[in-house]
């Protein structure tokens, strides 16, 4: 998904998600069948219309549902190295990786020069809500209100990690002690030394410093009708073709 449409930004192509993915974080979002034939099938749908969303660069690097490092970014160098990838083999990385992986300090810098520091265990900005497998990263993020979710999750121990994957597929992991959120256009995030970052799920190595922008509908997406109508689209949606 990430490398195809990272092709069409800024183009009058749209991109039509077909679900083959573990977590499939951007197509729970919009509301895409997560069967790959009925997925198919919007492409002759009259009901389906196609939607301008935001996208998002870290240092360069395209994102469309999440970017993110620390803890999930080590989780996704090890997942992608697995032969066999299956939502349980997501889980057995995720545990090991909680067992040995530490907190790291970080300045945040938001759009209005405004600096709040941390240790952090893992930090996500989030164009959508969903993280992939209906965890909700940032509940209620939209993909077209020009903003960018920054999720910040504080080291959280081992009770407070289990209480953490609870509250994600509740859809209230931001109100647990542990988890802050700001919502912006522009950050900038100075780590003390380079390290891994993903892009929805794909691995980059970058400088200490990143810098996370939004671009605003600049990517068109095809959905199904309903979802284009829930979602309260701010953008007017077009139908395809």
């Amino acid at each position: 998904m990430n490398e195809v449409a990272q092709a069409l930004v800024g183009t009058t192509a749209a991109l039509a998600l077909v679900p083959c993915g573990t977590g499939n974080g951007l197509a729970l979002h919009l509301g895409v069948p997560p069967d790959p034939l009925r997925a198919l099938a919007l492409l002759a749908d009259p009901g389906a219309r196609v939607v301008p969303i935001d996208t998002g660069t870290a240092n360069g690097h395209p994102f469309f549902n999440a970017m993110g490092f620390g803890f999930d970014a080590e989780i996704s160098r090890r997942f992608n190295q697995l032969t066999r990838r299956s939502l349980w083999g997501y889980f057995r990385t995720g545990v090991a990786v909680f067992a040995c992986h530490r907190g790291e300090p970080v300045t945040f810098v938001d759009g209005q020069g405004r600096r709040e520091a941390a240790e952090v265990f893992f930090v996500v900005v989030a164009n959508s809500e969903q993280y992939g497998n209906h965890a909700r990263i940032a509940p209620g993020a939209r993909i077209d209100d020009g903003l960018l979710d920054l999720v910040v999750v504080r080291p959280p121990g081992f009770w407070g990690g289990l209480v953490l994957l609870t509250r994600l597929f509740l859809g209230n992991v931001t109100r647990s002690s542990h988890v802050s959120r700001l919502c912006g256009a522009r950050f900038v995030i100075e780590r003390s030394v380079p390290g891994l970052i993903h892009t929805d799920g794909e691995i980059h190595e970058t400088g200490a410093t990143l810098e996370i922008t939004v671009h605003p509908g600049s990517l068109r997406l095809l959905v199904p009708g309903s979802a284009a109508a829930a979602a309260g689209y701010s953008r007017s949606p077009s139908p395809p073709g």
